[in-house]
Order: structure tokens, then sequence, then C-alpha cells
């Protein structure tokens, strides 16, 4: 599958994939306010920091363990775990995690591949999945867009999806599933029965690229937009002060993949 061009570009403009893909994790916290986003991975927290860089300057950054930190890493404030907590289960926090993976209503598997009694591939566990989605606003970053990633039904939910939290009542008041970004495009769930529907694809990518590597039917609009061009500013900052020396083209690399 054709993924971009050879010199590192998506089209005319010079704009490379993995810029594609921090532009498209920023817009996750357009509007936020005043809340703890919590990004795992490079590409978000690059995408997380432009935002408070540019459109959401109020926007609290974590270091992931006990500080605030500006969008350079320098600390600004402290944050204890028993505070984190509190944020967490206040709704007050907007984490992005990744998904070894997710289906059609955003239910999300990190734990294990196989039947979970006897799995063939042990991953990271259940962790915090649970109470990140039934508290707080909860987007995913899947770096490899693929069949393997994007299952018709995952093998254990550690993420609750929106066909899950129907079931729960008033325990899940508070799930929503933003945003899930890949390597392909943006995705939501504004559908009638929120099942994941296309909402922009980057530059390079066709409607029927993203079918053949996904392993369900998505909701696909007759239009499909592209992904919104970063502005010159937002280039600048992500090339010469967030991400100097380019670690974003390691994550989502150029070229041809399968």
């Amino acid at each position: 599958m054709s993924q971009g061009t050879a010199d590192g570009a998506c089209g005319a403009s010079g704009v490379t994939r993995a810029e594609y893909c921090v532009i498209a994790c920023a817009e996750a916290w357009r509007g936020a306010g005043e809340i703890l986003a919590s990004p795992m991975g490079l590409i978000p927290s690059l995408g997380a920091r432009l935002a408070r860089l540019t459109f959401a300057p109020d926007l609290l950054l974590t270091d992931g363990e006990a500080l605030l930190v500006r969008p350079d890493g320098t600390p600004e404030g402290w944050l204890p775990y028993r505070q984190h907590l509190a944020l967490v289960a206040g709704g007050r926090r907007h984490v992005m995690m990744g998904a070894s993976q997710i289906d059609r209503y955003g239910n999300q598997n990190i734990s294990c591949i196989g039947d979970w009694s006897a799995p063939r591939r042990q991953l990271l566990g259940v962790r915090g999945a649970p109470l990140n989605t039934l508290n707080n606003p909860t987007s995913y970053w899947i770096p490899r867009h693929s069949r393997r990633v994007f299952v018709e039904r995952v093998d254990m939910v550690c993420g609750v999806g929106y066909d899950r939290a129907a079931g729960l009542g008033v325990t899940a008041r508070f799930h929503r599933i933003p945003l899930v970004v890949s390597d392909l495009g943006v995705f939501d769930f504004a559908t009638p029965d929120h099942s994941m529907r296309v909402a922009s694809l980057h530059p390079g990518v066709s409607a029927e690229q993203l079918r053949e590597a996904t392993g369900f039917a998505l909701a696909v609009p007759d239009e499909v937009p592209r992904t919104r061009e970063p502005t010159g500013e937002e280039l600048r900052l992500v090339r010469e002060v967030l991400d100097p020396a380019g670690a974003r083209a390691r994550e989502v690399p150029e070229g041809v993949r399968g």
C-alpha cells in the first residue's frame, strides 16, 4: 500500500504523513479548556504540546509521573498521584492511548491476543483502560493501521466501547471516545449506532486503501474530507521547536509499506 512519496512528503505541500498525524492528534484537544492532556506515545505528545502552544493555551500537560510541564518539558507544577486520580474520576482529563486491537464501537484491547485464558501473546495488561474510558474522554492513536488492529471483535475488552457502555447505565454517563487517529486517517463515532466513521483521510490515502486495511465495515461519507493542512507556524513549531531531531518520522515513516 502506498503511504507517501519517496522523498518523505505527502503531496506538493511538503508536509509529511507524520506531520499530518501530529496535527490530527492536536485537534483532539481543540476547545478542551483547562483539562489535563495525557498523551501516550511520541505523535500524541507532539500533538498535545502543539495544541498548548497554539489554539489550546489553557491545556495542562503531564510528564506521566508527578509533574505538570510546559511544552518544552520544564516543570510548571506538581501533580501528585492522588490529584491525578481525582482529575480522572472527575472527567478533567483527556487521555490518548494506544490500542493493540480496536473494533467498530471503540472497544480496545491492550492485554492479550487470543483466548484470554490461554493467550497466544501476552501484552501490557488491562492497566487503567476501564477507568479511563468510563470517567474521562479517551481517544486512541494507532501508528500502523491494519486488519490486525482494526478488528471485527477484540480478543479482550480493556477500554470500553459504545456498545458496551450503553448497557452500563449511569456508570457510563461520562463515557466518550472523541477520536481515533491512525497513520491513514481520523475516525469518530458520529453515527446513529456509534459505530466508527471516517472523519478525514490523510493526503495520499484513498477510501479503498482504507477499506482494505480495516477488518470491519467503516461508515464512509460520500465525500470524505482530507485531514487539515498545518499552518506555517505549526510546521515551524513541530520542525524547529518540538521535534527538531525528526523523531516523528521514525514512528510514521514515509514510503511503501505492506
